[in-house]
Formats: structure tokens, C-alpha cells, sequence
């Protein structure tokens, strides 16, 4: 029993690493059609949602059946609880994807306002964040799911940046508004997929560690 037990646990992490592998490759795909200007690639990217709109189905009736049937105690009741909710911060990301894809479709129909520079560098940490935060609930390693807590600060950063600059641009001509008020969703869309990877970062922190460090309670 004891055995079969754990063989339900890895299945659930497995699934759960092939969600966030899914998610980081949607998100990679969403802003490489944004600076790629390949709206083909954003439509494949909106259609491949599906697939994790599927696994985190699948994950969330995996882990309520653990629940009722194994009456797990302590870390392993806190892997699956905490499990539930990576699964959900898993799903709106892709759905963030998605939106920069929708963006990315709408600007690309129209003149480039200005060379993509800082969104890059933002997508590049986001998705940085994501596969530690992953890496972190694979090894239990409560040091790099505070150094992702830690780095959220550095996409923030990066959001106000691009909005002050886009700011500039829709006051010089309100032409340029419509293409600014876009590109500043996609920037939004990203500081939100950071601040998803720090929730699964704190997650991991509290299932390793039974310490929640949410709100700044980091002592």
C-alpha cells in the first residue's frame, strides 16, 4: 500500500513537471510571435492551450482522489495541497500566453512602434523564474525558490520601465496610442507570469519547510 502510494505521488509530479514544461514552451512561442511577427506561430500557441487546460483537470482529479482515498500526513499532505495550487498558478500562465498571443496577433497587423527591446529581456526572466521555481519543486531546494521570490522584484522593475517609456510615446502622438496600450498588456501579462512563479516558489518554501514566507514574512 505503502508503495503504491508513492508510485501515485511521483505520477501526480511527473504530470505536473510535463504541465510546467507545456507552459514555458507556450510562453516562449508567444513572445517569439510578437517579435517574430509570426502570427501562425501565435495562432498554434492559442490552439495548444487545450493541452494544459486537459492536464490540470487531470491533475486536479489526481490529487482530490489521493486526498480522500490515502488521508496523506504532514509533507505529503502539504505536496498535494500545495500541488493543487502550482497546478493553478500553472494554468493561468498559459492563459497569459495566450493573451500575449492575442496582443501579438492585433500588433502585428500594424507598423512596428518601436524595435522590442526590454520585452525580450522581461520574457527571458519570466520564463528564467518559471524553470527555477520548477527546479526547485523538483529537488525540494527551498534556496532557489527564494532566490526566485527574490528576483520577482527585477520584473517589476522591468514593467515600470516599459510603461514609462511607452507613456512618452502615446503623449508625442496619439496615433501611437492603440499600439502603446497593447504592448503595455503584453509587459502586464509578463510581470504576472513572474509573480505566478513566485507563488510556486513559496509553495515549495511551505512544502519543504511547513513555513510561509507570503507577504513579506520572510524571517
Amino acid at each position: 500500500m505503502e508503495r503504491h502510494f508513492e508510485r501515485e505521488l511521483h505520477t501526480l509530479k511527473e504530470n505536473l513537471l510535463k504541465m510546467g514544461s507545456l507552459v514555458e514552451r507556450n510562453i516562449a512561442n508567444s513572445i517569439k510571435s510578437l517579435i517574430q511577427r509570426d502570427s501562425e506561430l501565435a495562432q498554434k500557441t492559442i490552439q495548444s492551450d487545450s493541452q494544459i487546460d486537459e492536464l490540470e483537470i487531470k491533475l486536479e482529479e489526481m490529487a482530490i482522489r489521493l486526498l480522500a482515498l490515502r488521508q496523506p500526513m504532514a509533507k505529503d499532505l502539504r505536496f498535494i495541497v500545495k500541488g493543487t495550487k502550482i497546478i493553478t498558478d500553472l494554468e493561468r500562465m498559459g492563459d497569459l500566453a495566450v493573451n500575449i498571443c492575442e496582443r501579438a496577433l492585433e500588433l502585428n497587423k500594424e507598423p512596428l512602434l518601436k524595435p522590442y527591446i526590454d520585452l525580450p529581456r522581461m520574457a527571458e526572466k519570466a520564463q528564467f523564474m518559471l524553470k527555477e521555481a520548477l527546479d526547485a519543486f523538483v529537488r525540494e531546494d527551498t534556496e532557489i525558490a527564494l532566490k526566485v521570490c527574490q528576483d520577482d522584484q527585477l520584473i517589476d522593475d522591468l514593467n515600470n520601465q516599459i510603461f514609462r517609456e511607452l507613456l512618452t510615446f502615446m503623449l508625442e502622438d496619439p496615433r501611437n496610442i492603440s499600439r502603446a496600450i497593447r504592448i503595455s498588456f503584453i509587459s502586464k501579462y509578463l510581470e504576472r507570469i513572474g509573480d505566478h512563479a513566485t507563488n510556486i516558489a513559496e509553495d515549495v518554501i511551505y512544502m519543504v519547510k511547513a513555513k510561509d514566507i507570503r507577504h513579506g514574512h520572510t524571517e
